[in-house]
């Protein structure tokens, strides 16, 4: 995947405690289009993948050093990073798909938290989300359209809600919930489009 490391089950110490804080991450949930840097192109994604967000919003890991050339979490880098090397791309092919650390490996035992995270999934599923644009662009069915708009608000809110009510960084977010839908309903070749002064939304082809 392009930009920064993926997290595996042998990295989860390093967020257990702390040394790479939740608000430097932001996972591709289950069903989401990435990239492959591996296999190359584009893929929906089997599980959870937990990233370092980029720096300056580019592809650019947070933690490297452009300057200096160098990681500023060397000591407490992930496994892909310590296993990487320029020239030989082997060792990351072997472990880049294998037991990738998720968030329920992380969260399942904050209670009423998990929770959260896993009823948003299941509401804001990018399977469902699938048959949804499917049924909007090949019907052109109004339901289809007002379900998919009512799922997108509901990933909105909820950020903007938890972060009122629990005072959480809102960086991190990304990592909880995955990123915001706004964005990336952009797989399906659709943006979200403001209509009016009550900021009510729709949504365009992407591009139009």
């Amino acid at each position: 995947m392009k930009g920064g490391p993926s997290f595996h089950y042998t990295d989860k110490e390093l967020i257990d405690n702390g040394s790479i804080q939740a608000s430097y991450l932001y996972t591709i949930r289950k069903g989401e289009l990435a990239h492959d840097n591996v296999k190359g192109g584009l893929i929906h994604v089997p599980s959870d993948i937990i990233k370092i967000k980029g720096k300056n919003n580019s592809w650019a890991c947070f933690f490297y050093n452009i300057n200096g050339n160098s990681c500023e979490i060397y000591n407490s880098r992930p496994a892909e990073c310590r296993l990487l090397e320029c020239r030989n791309t082997e060792a990351i092919k072997e472990i880049y798909s294998q037991e990738r650390l998720t968030r329920k490996d992380l969260l399942s035992k904050v209670e009423g938290l998990w929770s959260l995270i896993d009823d948003h999934q299941k509401h804001c599923s990018y399977d469902k989300l699938k048959e949804l644009v499917h049924e909007l662009k090949e019907r052109n069915n109004d339901e289809a359209l007002k379900e998919t708009i009512d799922i997108i608000k509901y990933d909105h809110n909820l950020r903007t809600v938890i972060v009122e009510k629990s005072g959480i960084d809102s960086l991190i977010t990304d990592f909880l919930f995955g990123r915001p839908l706004i964005e990336t309903i952009k797989m399906f070749d659709l943006k979200v489009q403001t209509i009016n002064e009550n900021k009510d939304i729709t949504l365009v082809p992407y591009g139009g």
